[in-house]
């Protein structure tokens, strides 16, 4: 610089560097340019430098199309760059050029949801140049503090490899940034596990309500048709690309079909309890197996000796006189044909009982049963989103 201005400066890099704008700089073809990629693209030019004192500064903004650039382009690009445009570059007194020009991606990412709504999901930008040979020697270096996140993701880690492609004439090098973002679960969890799990909880409650007195399918219906319009305004909430089932998916799937086991038991239990008096004698091998061995299983007392039906015993019969001989035939007759009534009619009742007791029983054990699936469906749910996070 022939003095401290910037129109000194500038004259001589119009007369020095501007016109080698095509020329990669570097002294020879074989020199290899280092390039990196720091979110901002950084290189030096070879055999570039001005005394700071005599020329007045250490940087300078320069137009982008008076340099040499490097053409780093990103792989995964899935629609045309509208980021805004920056014309300028900074050059300093070193020759190091800092190309900070902001790029919006648009790329796809294959998406692995079976772990929703906490799932992390890889994605890759891939750089690397069109026209230039390299070697996987370039500077790779990523702070998470210039990547901005917002809605439902986090960056959770930036892991970068570098890649290079053989082929006949040379190699081409890639740099691929693995961009690893998580979901913010908050929202799904506040919206849909925790509605649907009030709503399972207390369908589990439902079964102590007595089935004699209350009409617990149509309370048990109303849940079913709760939870249906429940997952049809949440519906949107849930993914709909991906390989893979979600996990949540399965969890409301079995969630309804328990409640839609539930209601059948009920329906089967309601209509042993009115309608008992119709059916036939119990079998002995189901009367053994419920009200003997089943009811000890569900913490009920043996029912079997539980039912006991008091039959009055048949009138002793005299010998009348002879003249009330016929009355008293027709009369014992009548009696007889009155014992036979009674006798089936508490027969009757006996079977009745005995079914409504085998509708209890089986109500406690299915009652129980749904508790332990539901258990063990949960805690398996959740270990698997556990260990899926953790790895």
């Amino acid at each position: 610089c022939t003095s401290p201005t910037p129109e000194s400066l500038f004259n001589a890099l119009e007369k020095e560097l501007f016109p080698k704008r095509l020329l990669r700089p570097v002294k020879r073809f074989s020199d290899t340019l280092n390039v990196t990629i720091n979110i901002a693209l950084e290189w030096d030019i070879e055999g570039l430098s001005w005394d700071e004192k005599e020329c007045g500064t250490k940087r300078i903004s320069v137009p982008r199309e008076k340099l040499w650039v490097p053409d780093v382009h990103i792989a995964e690009f899935m629609d045309e760059d509208r980021s805004p445009k920056a014309p300028y570059v900074y050059l300093y007194n070193t020759g190091r050029v800092f190309d900070d020009k902001p790029i919006r991606v648009v790329s796809s990412c294959r998406l692995e949801i079976y772990t929703f709504p906490f799932d992390f999901q890889n994605c890759s930008l891939t750089f690397g140049s069109y026209l230039h040979f390299g070697k996987s020697a370039q500077k790779t270096t990523l702070t998470q503090k210039v990547i901005q996140t917002k809605g439902e993701w986090e960056l959770a880690d930036i892991k970068i490899t570098p890649s290079t492609l053989e082929i006949t004439e040379g190699s081409y090098s890639d740099i691929i940034f693995y961009i690893i973002l998580r979901r913010r679960p908050l929202t799904y969890v506040v919206n849909l596990l925790i509605p649907s799990c009030f709503l399972i909880t207390l369908d589990l409650f439902s079964f102590l309500l007595p089935p004699a007195s209350v009409d617990r399918s149509a309370f048990k219906m109303t849940l079913i048709l709760g939870y249906t319009v429940f997952l049809l305004i949440m519906n949107d909430l849930l993914p709909v690309t991906g390989e893979t089932t979600p996990l949540m998916n399965v969890l409301f799937s079995l969630s309804l079909a328990l409640m839609v086991a539930s209601l059948l038991e009920t329906v089967f239990i309601t209509n042993i309890q009115f309608s008992s008096s119709q059916y036939s004698a119990v079998p002995h091998w189901l009367s053994v197996l419920v009200l003997q061995y089943l009811s000890v299983v569900v913490c009920l007392p043996s029912t079997k000796n539980c039912i006991k039906i008091s039959i009055p015993p048949p009138a002793t019969e005299k010998k009348p006189p002879d003249m009330a001989l016929d009355e008293l035939r027709k009369l014992s007759r009548d009696l007889m044909a009155i014992r036979l009534q009674m006798d089936k009619h508490f027969q009757g009742s006996k079977t009745s009982q005995e079914w409504q007791m085998i509708g209890i029983v089986i109500d406690r054990l299915l009652f129980g049963l749904y508790i332990i699936f539901i258990s063990v469906s949960f805690l398996t749910i959740v270990s698997i989103w556990i260990w899926n996070h953790s790895t």
